[in-house]
């Protein structure tokens, strides 16, 4: 039954509000506690993102859109070796399970900052950035990613995990094609949520870093059994000759 309630708070959407911390608070605020349950079946990847990362010691790490923190549990018995992990979010609610979560675990070396991921900066440069199905829930996705790029520092390793469909004509980094009533009904299916793929994303990202991993998929919905949705794994390294 509490899996029936998160299907139809995603149905029913965000809420009309141009506030988009609104928005997020009007979706998650009555399935936060259980956020992480339903969604490890339906957000794949995030494992193998976080594990190809692969921050060195005393790294300093930013999650933009960390949401409840879940991610940084990747990071396993790595996590005590890095400087600093940032989780940032616009969402309050998500934001409080994280901080139990950090809380709960002793994380001496993590933080979770409610702050807008288009503009955020940490005091030192970044040396891991990374976006986890949240890309796709900010509006303003553009400046997210130059934000990214500009908070690590030369050779800095930018990754995403996210829903996507593909252009009409892909190439280069854009390698598979959906069909036109594939891409219509993904982003009409997602865009209900508040969850707008692009097929711009991917392209993008290959343009302002370099890449050094990419992979495009298809994951299973919870009680859907017939629908693979599509995502993708990108992993990239900030140009040294960057500003």
């Amino acid at each position: 039954m509490r899996d029936l309630g998160i299907v139809w708070r995603m149905v029913r959407g965000a809420g009309r509000s141009r506030d988009a911390s609104a928005r997020m608070d009007t979706l998650y605020r009555t399935q936060a506690a259980d956020y992480d349950r339903f969604r490890e079946r339906l957000l794949h990847g995030r494992r193998e993102l976080v594990e190809r990362l692969a921050p060195p010691p005393g790294a300093r790490v930013v999650e933009l859109g960390g949401g409840t923190g879940a991610n940084v549990e990747h990071f396993g018995d790595r996590l005590a070796t890095l400087g600093h992990v940032t989780i940032v979010d616009l969402c309050p609610p998500l934001l409080d399970v994280a901080r139990a979560r950090i809380d709960r675990l002793d994380w001496t070396n993590v933080d979770a900052v409610h702050a807008d991921a288009t503009r955020w900066r940490p005091d030192e440069p970044a040396d891991c950035v990374y976006l986890s199905y949240s890309l796709t829930m900010i509006p303003d996705w553009h400046r997210a990613i130059d934000n990214a790029v500009a908070m690590l520092r030369p050779g800095g390793v930018l990754g995403v995990v996210d829903y996507y469909v593909s252009r009409k004509h892909p190439d280069g980094i854009g390698r598979v094609r959906h069909g036109a009533l594939a891409r219509a009904f993904w982003r009409g299916w997602f865009g209900r949520a508040d969850v707008f793929v692009n097929p711009d994303h991917l392209p993008y990202l290959a343009d302002r870093v370099d890449p050094r991993f990419v992979d495009e998929r298809r994951g299973s919905i919870p009680y859907v059994p017939l629908l693979r949705s599509p995502y993708f794994l990108f992993v990239g390294e900030k140009r040294r000759s960057a500003e």
